[in-house]
């Protein structure tokens, strides 16, 4: 199962449990987000695909952190015209981890939030002594 949703005019090839980075947005880390701009989903023999985009389908993930990329510098420079010019620009993304991929009315899975149990253990019989 995979999806190509949009995000920032770029498109990208998602699937369950793949992490993504896409433009930054003022959310905390571990918030839930929604991708609703899917241009593809498949799933087994199912494909369906958007004019422009699948109506109703969408892309649960989770924020894994935020990322400031190292910062991009420009410089111009003409010789002997005692001309230069630089500038530099930092761009923040977030990295996004996909939950779940819908298509239109599947509800979201319920998460089980209760612990499993932990396995019984049994007691080892103390070794004989000779």
């Amino acid at each position: 199962m995979y999806a190509i949703i949009e995000d920032g005019s770029r498109q990208y090839r998602v699937e369950p449990g793949s992490t993504v980075v896409i433009d930054y947005r003022e959310v905390d880390p571990a918030a839930t987000l929604e991708l609703t701009k899917v241009l593809l989903y498949q799933n087994g023999s199912e494909t369906l695909i958007g004019r422009p985009l699948v109506e109703g389908a969408k892309v649960i993930a989770e924020v894994v952190d935020d990322l400031v990329r190292v910062k991009t510098i420009t410089q111009k420079f003409r010789r002997r015209k005692a001309s230069k010019r630089l500038k530099g620009h930092t761009q923040p993304h977030i990295r996004v981890k996909v939950k779940h991929i819908l298509k239109a009315g599947e509800p979201i899975p319920a998460v089980d939030s209760t612990p499993a149990p932990a396995p019984e253990s049994t007691p080892t019989p103390a070794p004989a002594a000779s």
